[in-house]
């Protein structure tokens, strides 16, 4: 089954961006200009890139300050609001909370009362509460997800391609636990899943237990693999790679990465596949119910 990207939105109004780290925010912004939306920046401070962010109509804002988002994206006349980019969950206690925040503090409180999934989820409910549309950013710039096949020159060998259905089979089974959207498996067995330090860390930590002699497989064995929880709310938190990812994999020794096409957002494709060539690692997206030959 060939994983089919969604449809763009119809452009209806202004858009919202809630913007985190990363570049993924401005591909988004670009894509919603290109199919002739405005569009209005809410920058978290101390994530958002302050040089990305003057290009657009923006304000910055701190994590929890729901009254002062929405007070910008009602004076732009947004009804339409996107989340993207990275950001480390806060605690409770670390929220900049304001009147409308404290206004819906019963149901923040119980967002972080479980993993992300349960709080992203939470968060896009209070966002509905207070009158706004939440889209997918992949809902307004569909060429963000992954598709199907090799990024450049490199695919995976038949025992990686077990070791990739082997580590979706992992993924399914733990995804009713809100834990993480990827693990690294090498010769059918899990060397790492990933929990609260995400992606970059856990192949970080992989490449440590490498110098440490927990690892002792030959290099150019082991694949990582990412795709979406059962369940998951698919507006707020789907899995991404980028160039970064392709550097950290080679680090941490393994064969390359699979992710799941149409269900996984790429930064930077180009440089994913000049990363994956240059270290003679494969980057591929599979269906999410497996291997298509």
């Amino acid at each position: 089954m060939i994983a089919q990207a969604p449809e763009a939105v119809t452009a209806e109004g202004p858009l919202a961006i809630i913007c985190g780290g990363g570049t993924l925010p401005f591909t988004v912004a670009e894509a919603a200009k290109e199919r002739g939306r405005a569009v209005y920046i809410y920058a978290l401070s101390g994530w958002a890139d302050p040089h990305r962010v003057k290009d657009y109509p923006h304000r910055f804002g701190a994590i929890g300050q729901l009254g002062h988002f929405c007070r910008f994206a009602r004076e732009a006349g947004c009804r339409d609001v996107v989340c993207i980019g990275s950001l480390i969950r806060p605690a409770l206690s670390q929220l900049r909370v304001d009147l409308a925040t404290i206004m819906a503090l019963p149901d923040i409180v119980a967002a972080f009362r479980g993993g992300d999934n349960h709080l992203l989820s939470s968060v896009g409910r209070i966002l509905e509460k207070s009158g706004f549309r939440l889209l997918g950013a992949h809902e307004v710039a569909p060429e963000i997800l992954m598709k199907e096949g090799a990024l450049g020159g490199f695919k995976p060998s038949p025992r990686d391609e077990a070791d990739i259905a082997y580590g979706l089979d992992v993924l399914r089974s733990t995804s009713s636990f809100d834990i993480g959207q990827a693990v690294v498996v090498a010769d059918l067995r899990v060397l790492a899943l990933e929990a609260a330090e995400g992606t970059d860390l856990m192949l970080e930590r992989i490449a440590d237990l490498r110098t440490r002699g927990r690892v002792r497989m030959a290099l150019g064995r082991g694949v990582l693999v990412k795709a979406p929880k059962a369940g998951q709310d698919r507006r707020l938190d789907l899995p991404s790679i980028g160039p970064d990812t392709i550097t950290l994999v080679a680090r941490a020794g393994l064969a390359g990465v699979a992710v799941a096409a149409g269900a996984t957002i790429i930064a930077e494709p180009q440089r994913v596949a000049q990363a994956a060539d240059a270290s003679k690692l494969f980057a591929v997206g599979i269906s999410e119910s497996g291997i298509t030959r």
